[in-house]
């Protein structure tokens, strides 16, 4: 292409010369109707002619360059293609070499019939979120159900000033491709244009018998090429049950040398002024309280509450944090500049804090990634107080509590901003604290019952409950609790089809306590229900109240070969107290059973009272989270799962209808049984 077309954020040019240059005979003769092109194309799959992708990475740019041809027989596929969206980060520009289509054998430039707009990529900045990335939109006239399209196109990003992080090292992750697509070639190229060597380790990659291999680690030399070239592809992976094979390439180093290269630019922002020189009346305040426990509760929710959250998408490629002067005169910052300024806080009051680098999105695969700095995107604050370590995101707003009832935040991967660190695992976790603490009282007297809950949350659970409360109307919070009580007394059963609200009347919630030092959260739930008996179809009446919500779904349903089960429950006890005037089966199987279960990975208890008219059960669940569970474990896990959902989690009575020939059908059903 001659024609040189060119604007802020893309051009219309030819490709570079690291990515080469194809003739349209030579797309042509590439789209080509072989016995593996039909198969797929008859089976209704789409497919792609060719998909040619390569990388390429120096001291001064990162650039990713594509060609490819595929089919749009799906209206869907020619939906997205007739309009597409391409977005660009601050000095980034987006290349169009070629927008063409094979129709009947001809080749079709439809770059004339392409318009080009470029749009604020701004759609979340009132939620904090600042960046100049822009919205390339792409719309092409006049494509056609069974067109061959044909794109090529660069992203060529060169670096400025606030991207040394990127100047210094390289990483990108290459991902096997969706097995949707059908590939008649698949061709990737990452060439190493840097002065550093680049190592590159090849992960859940497959043997024949779809046996997961051991990592490969190899290099690459300034200059040097890493091919991956297969014909008539489609990715095997069983996308359900195996995590897709994936090439992580980064500039070779370790863990060690990562901190101390971190650590100066840390401290040079430590360093840069006192907090007696920037924040006067922030000490004033502090001072004045004289309890060290809170005294540490106002200094995280000061940072929390007060200083506004900016997500400065641009400059979280970078590690170089703002000032905690400038933070605390502006009142705003990024999760680096709000996790500085609190240990500047935290330092003051004389308590032991440091900045660590997380990335909660892929925290799993932080273990298989190659030492990088760049495998991180979130910055919080580790606390050490009274001999147990604590984790505070200075960006969550809305948390209360001393530190010991403050909620948890689940990861497990992270590098220290010390010098000679390597990465860390945190240390699974058990709660000193109920999450759940409900007692349920359901009293049945003749033809009425009424329900009374009240719970208590903790921690995470408290922050949630709050907010909840305060943003959701009361009438939609009593319908949940209804909706939720209409399947616990397994009404949904015998009453399908009733509205909740003629079934629970005078239905009643409330905020009864909140206190924001133990984090705890107090609610009570009343209601009146008629007829409140579950009766089967042979007329048997019932009392049930089993909480589904104590039964985990995720761990009697997880199937996965590769990934270990994530254990993040929360604990949970309960009181469930029935009770009615009629005479209940004081010997039945389910109303008397109880359960102790101890697993490595949690304890399950469960207690029956028993009486002539109700019972009680006592549920209490303690949970050891914030760890993976291993394939070998997870058997006798889910199996003691399935222990708890045998009915282990509630309560039934059976009721003994009045009268001599109910008796006497009760006990023959009895003997018999």
């Amino acid at each position: 292409m001659d024609n040189q077309i060119q604007v802020d954020n893309y051009r219309i040019q030819k490709p570079e010369t690291w990515a080469g240059n194809i003739g349209d005979q030579e797309i042509k003769d590439r789209i080509t109707d072989s016995e593996f092109a039909r198969k797929q194309i008859d089976e209704g799959r789409d497919y792609c002619y060719f998909l040619d992708r390569k990388y390429y990475t120096s001291n001064t740019e990162n650039s990713e360059y594509t060609c490819m041809a595929y089919t749009l027989n799906e209206p869907g596929n020619l939906e997205r293609a007739s309009v597409m969206d391409v977005v660009v980060e601050e000095n980034e520009v987006y290349q169009i070499h070629r927008i063409s289509v094979l129709r009947d054998g001809v080749l079709i430039d439809k770059i004339p019939d392409t318009k080009i707009k470029v749009l604020d990529s701004e759609n979340q900045s009132s939620g904090g979120i600042l960046s100049s990335n822009k919205k390339i939109n792409i719309t092409i006239r006049d494509l056609r159900l069974y067109d061959v399209l044909v794109l090529e196109d660069s992203r060529i990003k060169v670096f400025t000033e606030r991207d040394f992080l990127r100047e210094e090292f390289s990483k990108y992750v290459w991902v096997s491709p969706d097995n949707y697509w059908a590939y008649g070639s698949f061709k990737f190229t990452f060439i190493n244009d840097r002065e550093q060597t680049i190592a590159y380790k090849k992960t859940f990659f497959r043997d024949e018998e779809g046996h997961v291999l051991e990592p490969e680690i190899s290099h690459l030399k300034k200059g040097e090429r890493f091919v991956i070239d297969k014909q008539n592809y489609i990715n095997p992976v069983d996308s359900s049950r195996e995590i897709f094979p994936y090439i992580d390439f980064a500039t070779e180093s370790n863990w060690k040398d990562l901190s101390n290269y971190i650590v100066p630019i840390y401290n040079d922002i430590f360093n840069k002024s006192s907090l007696k020189d920037f924040a006067p009346n922030l000490l004033e305040k502090l001072d004045a309280i004289t309890d060290l426990d809170e005294k540490l509760q106002f200094a995280i929710e000061y940072v929390q509450n007060h200083i506004y959250y900016t997500f400065n998408a641009d400059e979280m490629n970078g590690h170089k944090p703002q000032e905690p002067a400038i933070t605390y005169e502006n009142k705003q910052g990024d999760c680096k500049a709000k996790s500085v300024l609190l240990k500047v806080i935290l330092d003051y009051i004389g308590v032991d804090a440091s900045v660590v680098l997380v990335n909660f999105s892929t925290d799993y695969y932080i273990k298989y990634y190659l030492p990088s700095l760049l495998n991180f995107n979130h910055v919080v604050v580790k606390i050490n107080y009274k001999g147990q370590e604590y984790f505070v995101d200075a960006t969550i707003r809305d948390e209360f509590g001393l530190i010991e009832n403050r909620g948890f935040i689940y990861f497990m991967h992270y590098l220290e901003v010390k010098e000679n660190q390597e990465l860390q695992i945190r240390k699974p976790h058990k709660y000193a604290y109920y999450c759940i603490d409900e007692k349920v009282d359901f009293n049945v007297q003749g033809s009425v019952g009424k329900l009374n809950l009240i719970t208590t949350y903790k921690g995470n659970r408290a922050n949630a409950m709050r907010k909840y409360f305060k943003v959701t109307n009361k009438r939609e919070i009593i319908d949940s609790w209804n909706n939720f009580f209409y399947y616990s007394l397994n009404y949904s059963n015998d009453r399908n089809g009733t509205d909740i609200r003629n079934i629970f009347r005078e239905a009643a919630i409330d905020v009864i306590s909140d206190d924001k030092k133990k984090n705890e959260l107090k609610i009570q739930y009343t209601s009146v229900v008629d007829n409140p008996y579950y009766t089967d179809l042979q007329k048997n009446r019932f009392l049930m109240y089993f909480d589904r919500n104590v039964v985990k779904a995720s761990a009697r349903d997880f199937m996965h070969k590769d990934l270990p089960f994530w254990h993040n429950f929360d604990s949970e006890k309960y009181e469930i107290n029935l009770s009615t005037d009629q005479k209940i089966d004081t010997e039945e199987k389910y109303t008397v059973q109880e359960s102790t279960i101890a697993n490595p990975y949690f304890d399950y208890k469960s207690r029956k009272k028993v009486a002539k008219n109700g019972a009680s059960v006592y549920i209490e669940f303690n949970p050891l989270v914030n760890v993976e569970i291993q394939q070998t474990e997870f058997e006798k896990f889910r199996m003691d799962h399935h222990m708890v959902a045998d009915s282990n989690f509630g309560l039934g009575i059976d009721i003994i209808e009045p009268g001599l020939m109910n008796m006497l059908k009760f006990s023959f059903k009895k003997k018999f049984k």
